[in-house]
């Protein structure tokens, strides 16, 4: 192998995904907006807070009515 296939050229700089100007502005909203990093977007509290807050209760409740039923021989197969 020659030495001339062995060394690469520097590659060009990939362009930007987002425009600089736009990706400052979202990190100056991030960053003024004051609660916890991972409810920072839009629906971050839908999904961070309210869906397991509605899991926990709907299976508390469940295992509430199973003690229950299980405490007065409520849905007892003969």
């Amino acid at each position: 192998m020659s030495s001339s296939s062995m060394a690469s050229s520097p590659a060009a700089p990939e362009p930007p995904f987002r425009p600089r100007e736009r990706l400052v502005e979202k990190q100056r909203y991030f960053q003024s907006v004051r609660r916890p990093t991972y409810l920072k977007g839009r629906y971050d509290a839908i999904t961070s807070v309210a869906i397991p807050l509605a899991l926990a209760a709907s299976s508390m409740f469940l295992v509430g009515r199973g003690i229950y039923n299980m405490s007065h021989g409520i849905g007892k197969k003969e």
